[in-house]
């Protein structure tokens, strides 16, 4: 049904690494390497330095609807992330997950009223106009099916205006540090155009990317061959 691969990638949170030694066992990931969904997880534990098992599950032949992988996600989506007896399903929830339990700094995840609500309001953002726009527009050129490219470019413009605008104030995406906001809107944002969705008029983005890319530990978004 699947492969399993073990990573780690040395992060520079110390306390997630220390807090690892309590695990009797490594993280599982299960993910499909070409969503966007499953990298923003993975490309966390690696920026925290956390060691996992990558399992591959194979989409095309139906893993994800057998009971094994809907007793982790009943929706049958990946991504899923077993921690020992926790099981947590959804991207952006396993964000909200492994920033409220490994980052002991508090800053992958701000904690004042006003920065939880910009961190809240991105991660919307990628759960809609992200997913139903740029990352719709990559699922339709690359594996086919009906997509309406009036409504995906409609949103991409939308959510791109707003990013830029932001991002104009400000180098990430909430403030001057990265947040799990800013690895929820990377990875479909870095493939737009595998989606035919150009970033040309969006430099203030492209200078975003390029900062997320240069943090300690991250790791790239496969491109689809």
């Amino acid at each position: 049904m699947h492969s399993s691969a073990i990573h780690f990638v040395p992060g520079k949170y110390h306390s997630a690494r220390m807090n690892l030694s309590r695990s009797a066992s490594l993280m599982r990931l299960h993910r499909f390497a070409l969503s966007g969904h499953c990298h923003r997880v993975e490309v966390f534990l690696t920026l925290l330095g956390i060691p996992f098992v990558a399992v591959d599950v194979d989409l095309a032949g139906g893993a994800h609807r057998e009971p094994e992988f809907l007793r982790m996600n009943p929706f049958g989506q990946v991504p899923v992330l077993e921690d020992g007896d926790t099981v947590v399903a959804d991207a952006n929830a396993i964000l909200v997950y492994l920033a409220m339990r490994y980052d002991a700094g508090g800053s992958w995840l701000p904690g004042t009223p006003r920065e939880a609500a910009e961190v809240q309001r991105w991660l919307s953002a990628a759960a809609s106009e992200l997913a139903h726009g740029p990352a719709l527009a990559r699922v339709g050129r690359l594996f086919g099916g009906s997509v309406d490219r009036a409504r995906v470019e409609l949103l991409a413009g939308r959510l791109f205006g707003a990013m830029e605008a932001t991002l104009a104030e400000r180098a990430f995406l909430v403030g001057s540090a990265p947040t799990v906001a800013d690895l929820a809107l990377y990875g479909y944002t870095a493939r737009a155009n595998e989606g035919d969705l150009p970033l040309d008029a969006y430099p203030r983005i492209a200078q975003w990317l390029a900062r997320v890319e240069a943090l300690p530990g991250f790791v790239p978004m496969p491109r689809a061959a």
